[in-house]
């Protein structure tokens, strides 16, 4: 592993454990609590991955919902119900669960209609909900490590990872919200009550993530 990746790992996994402490002393999970994660990942690749599954107490209270077949999930996560879905609808009743926690997601569901429509649907089917996105003026981008490029138009960016062989990170894969256009959505979606956090690192908004 290289040291820039090394690096971000390490951050990436602080930065989870930080929001991990914020969602026990906001949302006050307990043993009953229903709690549905939205864009669980088939594979885990750091410690950071299915971060609720793996620290969670009560796992025979979540339901994870994909798009991905739960090949290894469901052998590494034996009490978590899993559902596969088409990416845009969710199969559930309006309310039926007690939380939504989606941890870095509404930035990989593609463009803002189908933004809007996901977290119109945290919306409806959870009473409550803990969604985080990274800062898209953060200096580095944290799924390419690349500086500062994400910065230009969303068109040039990409043509940009094409050309360096990063092509699975462009188009639909990633639309990097501000803080001003989460909000924008966010009230859209009818979560005009929630409230926005900012995590930083070095003085600077590294992510957000939306408490209601």
């Amino acid at each position: 592993m290289s040291l820039a990746n090394s690096v971000a790992y390490r951050v990436s996994s602080w930065n989870r454990k930080r929001k991990w402490e914020l969602f026990w002393s906001k949302i006050r999970p307990g043993s009953e609590t229903r709690i549905l994660d939205v864009g669980f990942q088939d594979a885990s690749y750091q410690p950071a991955d299915n971060f609720i599954e793996e620290h969670y107490p009560w796992t025979e209270r979540i339901t994870a919902l994909g798009i991905e077949e739960p090949t290894n999930f469901s052998r590494r996560y034996p009490d978590v119900e899993v559902v596969v879905y088409d990416g845009w609808d969710f199969p559930f009743e309006d309310k039926s669960f007690d939380v939504i926690w989606s941890n870095a997601v509404v930035e990989h569901v593609g463009d803002r209609e189908s933004q809007l429509k996901f977290l119109s649907e945290c919306h409806r089917v959870g009473e409550r909900v803990f969604l985080t996105t990274p800062n898209r003026w953060f200096p580095v981008e944290v799924h390419t490590r690349l500086p500062l490029l994400h910065w230009l138009p969303k068109r040039q960016f990409d043509k940009i990872l094409v050309r360096i062989g990063k092509a699975h990170f462009a188009g639909d894969y990633m639309n990097l919200l501000s803080r001003s256009e989460f909000r924008e959505l966010l009230d859209e979606a009818g979560l005009r009550d929630a409230d926005i956090r900012t995590n930083r690192l070095l003085g600077l908004s590294l992510d957000f993530v939306a408490i209601r």
